[in-house]
């Protein structure tokens, strides 16, 4: 039993190592800095949210 336990620990970490190198080839866009440049939505805009509240309160100035 104990034999069995060790064979399967042994291939559930060889799964995972393949799995972590998989993944990591694949990457998430970010190679050392040559990937695109993030994306900000106007919502996370600070200027954006700035004129928001202006244009909030002063309806008539824009």
């Amino acid at each position: 039993m104990l034999k069995v336990l060790l064979v399967v620990a042994v291939i559930a970490f060889v799964v995972w190592v393949l799995v972590r190198v998989a993944l990591r080839r694949i990457g998430d866009g970010d190679d050392g800095g040559s990937s695109r440049p993030r994306v900000i939505g106007p919502d996370d805009d600070p200027d954006f949210l700035r004129g928001l509240d202006r244009r909030r309160r002063d309806p008539e100035d824009d």
